[in-house]
């Protein structure tokens, strides 16, 4: 027969054991955390060495574009100005002077227009000339052909037509569209007088749209090149020398020369104005000296007859 015993629990475990287990646990896992955060880290670092360099070359681009935008200003886009310029340049020698004006104009990239030369009264040479060159160019040529002699005038323009150049773009792609939309009607006719019709419609749009051709490209051409009107005109000799404001003995000889002969016209002058009156006077005067005088003083010399006195006797004393 056997005997009834009842199941004993199992031992629990000892404390000391189950915190030895969790202080292993920790353990491990501080030491995968420290590992995996080192490698990250170390992936961080090399990503941020690695991307040092850009941002130092996109920091030097930087510093580099702005410096170069301080030096020269951005160039403005969608604007059109038309640039005329006119210059004025006493030169003491204008061949010389045209041959560095056309090839200031042919290094910038621009064209000579129309010239012409010719010599004033005193036989000193005189040139005018127009240049066309880019905008881009414009000033530095400018400075150029001032810089030639001694500036005696100076005259800059600047016109904005960016709302023209804008309108005549509109109004010519439109007039492209409305010929278009004609031919199109054209290529669909089949009655003959609407053929007519349409030719006739055709011809005067086409007409149109070739004056608005005509007006973008003249406005492409001012606001593509500026134009720059240069006179030239040679220096005198005596400006030319060491002492230009000093006269010498001659000039002052000619000077005197001719307030001695105005001053002689100026007497002739008065003279044949009073020339008249005084041959007038003259006329009397000798009236007057060879008439009129002697017969006054011959009528002063006669006078009145005195009368004659009786004579006087002893009767008439009486």
């Amino acid at each position: 027969m056997h005997t009834f015993r009842p199941n004993r629990p199992s031992p629990r475990p000892r404390p000391a054991r189950l915190c030895a287990v969790l202080l292993c646990a920790a353990t491990l896992a501080l030491a995968g955390c420290s590992s995996g955060g080192g490698d990250s880290g170390d992936q961080k670092s090399d990503a941020g060495a690695a991307s040092r360099p850009d941002a130092g070359a996109a920091a030097d681009s930087g510093r580099a574009g702005a410096a170069s935008g301080a030096k020269k200003p951005p160039k403005l886009t969608g604007v059109h100005i038309i640039r005329t310029a006119s210059l004025s340049v006493r030169v003491t020698d204008v061949p010389a002077a045209l041959a560095d004006a056309r090839a200031a104009a042919e290094e910038a990239g621009g064209i000579v227009g129309d010239e012409t030369t010719d010599r004033d009264g005193r036989g000193h040479e005189r040139s005018r000339l127009t240049l066309r060159v880019p905008q881009e160019a414009y000033q530095d040529v400018l400075d150029r052909l001032s810089g030639a002699g001694r500036l005696l005038e100076r005259n800059v323009s600047a016109k904005d037509v960016t709302d023209q150049v804008v309108d005549v773009d509109s109004r010519v792609a439109s007039q492209r569209a409305s010929v278009a939309r004609v031919r199109e009607l054209m290529d669909r006719a089949t009655k003959l007088s609407d053929v007519v019709a349409l030719e006739g419609e055709l011809g005067g749009r086409e007409a149109e749209l070739e004056s608005l051709l005509a007006q973008q490209a003249s406005l492409k051409d001012r606001t593509a090149l500026a134009t720059i009107t240069l006179r030239l005109s040679e220096t005198p000799a005596k400006a030319a020398g060491d002492k230009d404001d000093e006269a010498g003995f001659q000039d002052a000889l000619a000077g005197g020369w001719d307030a001695f002969v105005t001053v002689l016209k100026w007497v002739a002058m008065v003279l044949a104005a009073v020339l008249p009156f005084a041959a007038v006077a003259a006329l009397l005067g000798f009236l007057w000296l060879r008439l009129v005088r002697p017969r006054l003083a011959r009528r002063g010399r006669g006078g009145p007859a005195r009368p004659v006195s009786a004579p006087q006797g002893p009767d008439a004393r009486d």
